[in-house]
Formats: structure tokens, C-alpha cells, sequence
């Protein structure tokens, strides 16, 4: 499993710009995606949910290295 970062932005009628990041694992980007999405618009009320289908939301996602990985990965030398 990867570690993927995803983040969401819409604009909200009371608060304005309203963004949240949330740090997913998952096997791929687009499983990654909809799985933080499905918990992000389960935390939103009716209006929100309006609010962002009205204006649109903006997802930006990206992989992460995790620390287990750094960690797990031994340096590379050459030796010559």
C-alpha cells in the first residue's frame, strides 16, 4: 500500500474558500481519490453539499513517502 495525499478545495457561502487534507492508503491514485473523497463529502452537511456541487470541487492528490519506506530502504553507495 502507498501513501497518497489529497487534498480538497470549494468555496462555501459563509466561509469562502474552504479546504481540508487528508491522508489516504491505498494501491493507486484513483482508489486513493475516491476513498478520501467518500469520506470528505460524508463529513459535509446539505449546504456544503450545495454549496460545493454548485462551484465545483478541486482535488489535487499526490503520492507521499512514508517514513517506513525512507527508513526501509538502505542507501545506495558505489564502490569502484
Amino acid at each position: 500500500m502507498k501513501t497518497f495525499e489529497v487534498r480538497f478545495r470549494y468555496q462555501d457561502r459563509n466561509q469562502g474558500t474552504v479546504e481540508s487534507t487528508v491522508k489516504v492508503d491505498a494501491s493507486t491514485l484513483p482508489g486513493a481519490v475516491a476513498k478520501a473523497a467518500r469520506g470528505f463529502v460524508k463529513g459535509l452537511d446539505r449546504k456544503q453539499r450545495f454549496d460545493m456541487n454548485k462551484n465545483g470541487l478541486e482535488i489535487t492528490a499526490k503520492s507521499v513517502d512514508t517514513a517506513e519506506a525512507q527508513a526501509g530502504t538502505p542507501a545506495q553507495s558505489s564502490s569502484g
